[in-house]
């Protein structure tokens, strides 16, 4: 009866650490020099796929997603709360906030610029490849 009431506290104790926990660390992107590089062919349009880079011990966590023709790339943290170091969830076509719930349409996120949409980072497309400078992501180790 003892270890039934130990793996009970031990698994509320684990589910109530989740329900507190951080950002979710993602798979690495791939690297070639100083870029990471993401094959167009990959993303679905407008689902938004999640990486995590690691610089200095510390992930760094960002999302690329198709659009129409284009493709873009943002910070999974916004200018407003990432100090809570939660991040975005997907669903539905939009990305969700998860530390305020604030919702924007994977339609809208081009134009989204300050309070809580994503940070917006620097990519381009070359040859079927969606290549950012790793720099860009190291330069954005505050927000994480």
């Amino acid at each position: 009866m003892r270890k039934v009431i130990l793996y009970f506290v031990l698994l509320i104790i684990l589910l109530g650490n989740m329900g507190c926990s951080r950002q979710p660390v993602y798979s690495p992107a791939n690297q070639e020099g100083a870029n990471v590089v993401i094959e167009i062919a990959s993303l679905q349009p407008e689902i938004p796929l999640f990486f995590t880079y690691k610089y200095q011990q510390k992930p760094i966590s960002f999302f690329v997603i198709k659009v129409k023709d284009n493709v873009l790339s943002f910070l999974d943290a916004c200018a407003s709360c990432y100090p809570h170091k939660k991040g975005y969830k997907y669903g539905e076509g939009y990305v969700t906030c998860r530390a305020c719930s604030m919702k924007f349409s994977v339609l809208q996120l081009e134009k989204g610029l300050g309070g809580c949409f994503p940070i917006k980072i620097e990519g381009k497309i070359e040859k079927g490849k969606y290549v950012i400078p790793i720099a860009t992501l190291e330069h954005s180790i505050e927000k994480f």
